[in-house]
């Protein structure tokens, strides 16, 4: 899932991620609370009316953001008080605060507001953060639950109606795993949120700090216990070295800033399956394309000079050439596998 963390991918346009292949977009609750407001979106119809994105949309539950935000913040069993980053004001996120506000915004799939401590955090704090997400998972899909048959019976939202004519029953509610790199609670966290019963499960709490042999061991203890028929997402991570082993491994969805944060610094990823750093001197006279067998025609037209030349001069054009390679490249990865697997 590209990463539109405020409604837009950062230099391209809604219509070149189309072209390239995407199918659903990740934006991001604690953003769009703050600016333009939860109540903006809700007026124009929802996000896909707001952002003009008619595909699917998934919402984190702003979890991961505000409890970024730790230096500022105060964690309870009712939810975590912080303060913006934009202008310091006080704010309150719990797990029905979250809920409305993904309802409000009329994504296709929401999450569970849960508690997201560093891998490395100690298994006292581990332990209580599981019981808080387990706490926080049921108080939402209560909340859920209400809001789900208030709108069926007031017909008040138009995205809820689409679904139901697919089958659907509202937008799908995904609880989340923690439990970091301790197996006892990342079981005991997972037989308990599928005990509640959700619509899809994410391992969450992975790709903060641990090594990828960690977070592959998360994801082969964790996965088999996951529900066959769920959707299964794995939060954060998106390195296309380890994504085909966690599919292997059962994993369904992955979101990553990545492809688009090292485009913008110059690495390039390429069809082949290696990379290069664009910026580097041996790249000044390479008038061969950047990738002949790209996704994107930017890559298939332009040369490598004339790239390097871009990110020398900090032409913003750089930066779209750079994403849409890289976010091409990524949509490519997962449509062979899945024409490997012949899904």
């Amino acid at each position: 899932m590209p990463v539109a963390t405020s409604g837009a991918m950062r230099g391209i346009s809604h219509r070149e991620l189309l072209e390239l292949g995407a199918e659903i977009l990740l934006c991001n609750t604690y953003h769009f609370s703050l600016r333009p407001g939860v109540e903006v979106v809700e007026k124009a119809g929802g996000l896909h009316e707001f952002i003009g994105w008619q595909k699917p949309i998934l919402t984190d539950s702003g979890g991961y953001q505000v409890f970024s935000l730790r230096h500022t913040s105060v964690v309870d069993d009712r939810g975590v008080e912080f303060r913006n980053h934009l202008d310091g004001n006080l704010h309150f996120l719990g797990p029905e605060e979250a809920t409305i506000i993904q309802h409000k915004l009329s994504a296709d799939m929401i999450m569970c507001f849960d508690e997201c401590p560093p891998s490395k955090a100690s298994r006292g704090e581990i332990e209580r953060a599981v019981d808080r997400t387990l706490r926080w998972a049921k108080k939402c899909k209560e909340v859920h639950e209400h809001l789900c048959h208030a709108e069926e019976r007031g017909q008040e939202a138009s995205r809820l109606e689409a679904h139901r004519a697919e089958g659907a029953e509202g937008p799908l509610l995904f609880g989340i795993v923690q439990g970091g790199l301790h197996f006892d609670l990342r079981k005991k966290c997972t037989e308990e949120l599928i005990a509640i019963g959700f619509d899809g499960y994410a391992i969450g709490g992975l790709a903060v700090g641990e090594s990828p042999e960690e977070m592959y061991g998360v994801v082969e203890e964790i996965a088999p216990l996951l529900p066959e028929n769920a959707p299964r997402y794995l939060m954060g991570v998106g390195e296309l070295s380890q994504l085909k082993k966690c599919i292997a491994l059962g994993m369904d969805m992955f979101d990553c800033v990545l492809p688009v944060r090292e485009a913008r610094h110059g690495k390039i990823l390429l069809s082949d399956g290696s990379s290069m750093n664009i910026t580097r001197a041996e790249y000044r006279e390479d008038y061969s394309p950047i990738d002949p067998n790209s996704p994107s025609i930017f890559s298939r037209t332009h040369t490598k000079s004339y790239l390097r030349h871009l990110f020398q001069v900090k032409e913003r054009y750089a930066e779209t050439i750079a994403i849409m390679q890289n976010l091409g490249v990524t949509l490519a990865f997962f449509q062979a596998l899945q024409r490997e697997m012949g899904t």
